[in-house]
Order: C-alpha cells, then structure tokens, then sequence
C-alpha cells in the first residue's frame, strides 16, 4: 500500500488498517516461529505498511 492512497483515507479508515496489518503480521510471526512460513518477505513488507500508517496517523497529529 502507497502512502498517497493512505492519505486519502480518513482517520479511522487508518485505524482500522494499522488494527488489521498488526493482526496480520502477529499470525505471520506466529507462522514463522512454527516454520510454516513459505515467503518471509511478507514480514518486511507488512512492517514496513504498518509504519507507513503510522506515519500518515502521526504526520495528522502533528497538523492539527
């Protein structure tokens, strides 16, 4: 996800993106720490979204 679609969503669309991309990057680490995970760039690429969240939530915060 780009930070120019996340910058389009308003605030608790945003919320609720970073509630998913924390619940899904759990179950990967989870997935990980059992090797059942097949591809594990899907742990960088899910950090690295939840960052770019947390960004746009902090670069509001600081706006307002």
């Amino acid at each position: 996800m780009k930070a120019k679609e996340l910058r389009a969503k308003d605030d608790q669309a945003l919320g609720k993106e970073l509630d998913e991309l924390l619940r899904a990057h759990f179950k990967l680490r989870m997935q990980h720490g059992t090797q059942q995970l097949n591809d594990s760039s899907q742990l960088r690429k899910t950090r690295r979204d939840i960052a770019r969240v947390r960004t746009v939530i902090n670069e509001r915060a600081a706006a307002k």
